[in-house]
């Protein structure tokens, strides 16, 4: 079983190594760079994209690494644009279960990943049908905090949205009815576009029905509609009250959307929207055990499997 588990560990490192080294550093939105030897990526720029720290990455790569996490894969997975079959195979060479389609660690849709890579000064992020955070760039954690460290139930916004009373935070007490209408008019869409014995969707709502009296008046009547576009307040904890254009960008089988942020026409948007280039992360960061933002010197976040 140990020597099993050794060579499992080595065939990882060279699996990890032969994709590094197929990717070119524009793929994934790196300057390639005057003294760059190799075609591909270099180790440090693997771990930076998939928040590891270099050591540890290089563990991995000469098979001596410790059994990585199961989100350290899905950010290696990432990091490395694998396919979904390239994915699941790093997941059992782990030997770490593939996670089911839905979750947080669910594989991003190349076509939105690549454009989320391409928005380097505009806040975006993919996430799934039931508003789950697969991938944020640095500018939506920026602005709407880092939402990764969710699990289980919890990495649903809709689902904190109606039992954790911090995560309305966000937005404008005034602001919360519409909200609250417009989550679950979106969930009942994204539900009947599934399959109805889908267990995920299925669970999350009968949770829903039992835990939240808001949650079941609204599910009552019955209002269906996805959310494809909607102009929206947000409250930032430094810089306040930013009104922005939330477009949504749907995957073909409509099980993930790319967000993303711009300006409200008539605002002073622009300019805060600017200015979170500045602050960046440092005052902004969602620990997974709080709902609501706090204030920390991160400027971001180092994973370790």
């Amino acid at each position: 079983m140990e020597a099993m588990g050794a060579v499992k560990h080595t065939e990882l490192g060279a699996f990890l190594r032969s994709r590094r080294e197929r990717i070119r550093p524009a793929d994934v939105g790196l300057p390639a760079g005057p003294r760059r030897r190799v075609p591909g990526l270099r180790r440090e720029e693997v771990a930076q994209l998939a928040g590891a720290s270099v050591d540890y990455y290089n563990e991995l790569e000469r098979g001596a690494g410790s059994q990585p996490s199961e989100q350290m894969i899905a950010a290696l997975a990432r990091a490395l644009r694998l396919t979904v079959d390239e994915r699941d195979y790093l997941y059992r060479l782990a030997d770490r279960p593939v996670p089911v389609q839905g979750g947080a660690a669910s594989h991003v849709h190349p076509g939105m990943l690549d454009l989320l890579g391409r928005m380097t000064s505009t806040p975006a992020q993919v996430i799934t049908d039931l508003h789950v955070t697969l991938v944020q760039n640095p500018p939506a954690v920026a602005l709407l905090g880092d939402q990764s460290g969710f699990r289980g139930p919890r990495a649903s916004f809709v689902h904190r949205w109606f039992t954790e009373p911090d995560a309305r935070h966000l937005y404008p007490e005034a602001d919360h009815e519409r909200q609250s209408r417009s989550f679950v008019a979106d969930l009942r869409a994204a539900a009947a576009r599934r399959d109805a014995k889908d267990a995920e969707a299925g669970s999350m709502i009968r949770t829903l029905l039992d835990v939240s009296p808001e949650f079941a008046a609204l599910w009552a009547e019955h209002d269906v509609a996805f959310r494809r576009s909607d102009r929206k307040r947000l409250n930032h904890p430094t810089l306040g009250p930013i009104e922005v254009n939330c477009l949504h960008l749907f995957s073909e089988d409509g099980r993930q959307r790319l967000l993303w942020f711009t300006p409200a026409v008539g605002t002073d948007s622009a300019g805060l929207l600017e200015l979170l280039a500045v602050v960046g992360t440092q005052e902004v960061v969602v620990e997974s055990a709080v709902s609501s933002p706090t204030r920390t010197s991160r400027s971001s976040p180092t994973r370790r499997g």
